[in-house]
């Protein structure tokens, strides 16, 4: 990848949350991962107890992150989901634990509009549903009376099926196609364009040549006129990328090539990473915005 005259130039955005403006394009913002489940592919069970869900989420707020994102129901390869019940009974303590603690915006990932709902009346500011409003379009009439920002995710399948192929035969079409699809959706329901962020969901039904085929392309896809996020970190690629005498190197030490990933993201035009490891994470995007802005680069010492 050639830095001189090919960089890639963000297309800046202003996204309304709550009451705060926040503006997308000027420097990567960090979206925080915070699993309270059991079962998710990366760290299952370390934060399904509120107490230690709450740590978590005010730990990542002190290393930088930008929004916090909790999800209920485990969206690993294969999972088969739960009732929006037992995922409001997850969700809904914590939220409650993190009410005047948390100043970070909290977004909430979910494919029920009823969970969506209840969440943000108990105090979640974004929604973030990796179905593309697939599984349930009313997600967006949440969204569009609430006023607050949708995250739009193409996955190909669903959970229990995505990784078992057919793979599309052209994931770039195949990714905009769907994307476009799900703008449609939140568009008739009334969501704004300026409250939309759309992910092309590295690792939800791809290949894994084609998730670094992704990363490599996303020009492509900011051409649909949105901000974008990517969640590339720990995938399962990565896994197969870097494994060990044929097995799969274990999600958490998949650090080094999130790093990675989250570097070419930046570098290709995300707005938003989202990721596991924070205060890691945070760093790599500090030093990665240096390259695309001049003003962000440190300054030597006078003297």
């Amino acid at each position: 990848m050639r830095f001189s005259n090919s960089m890639i130039v963000r297309k800046k955005f202003r996204l309304r949350v709550g009451a705060r403006t926040i503006e997308l394009g000027e420097r990567t913002l960090v979206m925080g991962v915070l699993n309270v489940t059991p079962d998710s592919f990366s760290d299952g069970g370390n934060f399904f107890r509120t107490a230690d869900a709450v740590k978590a989420a005010l730990a990542m707020q002190r290393a930088g992150a930008d929004f916090l994102d909790i999800g209920a129901e485990s969206t690993r390869p294969g999972s088969t989901g739960i009732s929006g019940e037992e995922e409001l009974e997850r969700l809904l303590p914590v939220l409650q634990g993190l009410r005047g603690r948390l100043r970070i915006p909290v977004s909430i990932d979910t494919q029920k509009a009823r969970v969506a709902e209840l969440a943000i009346g108990a105090g979640a500011e974004m929604l973030n549903d990796i179905s593309g409003l697939k599984s349930d379009p009313q997600i967006a009439e949440v969204a569009a009376r609430s006023g607050v920002p949708l995250i739009l995710m193409h996955m190909r399948g669903t959970p229990r099926t995505m990784q078992k192929g057919p793979w599309a035969k052209d994931v770039m079409k195949d990714v905009s196609r769907g994307l476009r699809e799900s703008v449609d959706i939140a568009r008739r329901a009334g969501v704004r364009k300026s409250q939309i962020i759309l992910d092309p969901g590295i690792g939800f039904g791809k290949s894994f040549a084609q998730n670094y085929e992704l990363l490599a392309k996303l020009p492509a896809l900011a051409r649909l006129g949105y901000p974008l996020m990517v969640g590339s970190s720990r995938k399962g690629y990565l896994g197969a990328t870097l494994a060990r005498d044929g097995k799969p190197l274990p999600a958490e030490e998949r650090i080094w090539g999130t790093a990675a990933t989250v570097t070419a993201s930046i570098l290709q035009g995300a707005h938003i990473v989202r990721v596991h490891d924070v205060e890691e994470m945070v760093q790599v995007a500090r030093a990665t915005d240096c390259l695309l802005h001049p003003k962000l680069r440190p300054r030597n010492a006078a003297g």
